[in-house]
């Protein structure tokens, strides 16, 4: 029952962004068409660029003042449970969001939008780690395991809205092709998935 539960906020909260990337691929096209599109609406929309450029920054700063209050009030309070569940989710996303994209990024070396079509295996250059998105990686890797931890309708259609202005952030602002968004997903759902199956909440 509890799995069917998780499954189905997982869903949830993951259909935004899918559906944005969904739209973004039958309307616009290919991943060369995309990156010409979007350069266009950044002229056009300058602050619309503004806004995305402030989130995509500052949206997982959020997250840090959360899970900041969460290990502060399980320690406070004592619940074992509460704590399990911010270190088992503090190890899987230093794992998975900052040593998993690491690596695959510099053993990928797929160029950014703009910044040619050639694949740079084994590269440290920024402009070669396109795939995945760490930024979706990360911002899946803080929103997934609260929307099943509580499983609250309200909560993971809220969640799952800021997961996709994120994704689309880095689609809209030409940090990356959407096939980077949904790999980054994917990512940060094994640290959500993760987390939940070794840090359950009690009932």
């Amino acid at each position: 029952m509890h799995c069917i539960r998780h499954i189905k906020h997982w869903l949830i909260m993951s259909a935004p962004l899918l559906a944005v990337l969904g739209v973004i691929h039958f309307q616009i096209g290919s991943e060369a068409d995309i990156v010409q599109f979007f350069q266009a609406e950044r002229v056009q929309s300058p602050q619309l660029a503004s806004w995305l450029a402030w989130f995509t920054s500052w949206g997982n700063s959020l997250f840090y003042v959360i899970y900041a209050v969460m290990v502060f009030r399980a320690f406070r309070s004592r619940d074992t449970s509460r704590k399990r569940f911010v270190f088992v989710w503090l190890g899987a996303q230093l794992v998975i969001a900052l040593l998993a994209v690491h690596f695959t990024k510099m053993t990928i070396g797929r160029p950014r939008p703009g910044q040619g079509e050639w694949f740079e295996p084994l590269t440290t250059r920024g402009a070669q780690h396109s795939l995945p998105s760490g930024h979706t990686t990360e911002f899946t890797g803080w929103t997934l395991p609260l929307g099943l931890r509580y499983c609250l309708p309200w909560l993971s259609v809220l969640l799952g809205i800021l997961l996709a202005v994120m994704g689309f952030s880095r689609v809209y602002l030409g940090w990356h092709h959407p096939s980077d968004v949904f790999f980054g997903w994917l990512l940060g759902s094994v640290t959500g998935l993760a987390v939940t199956l070794l840090a359950p909440r009690k009932s």
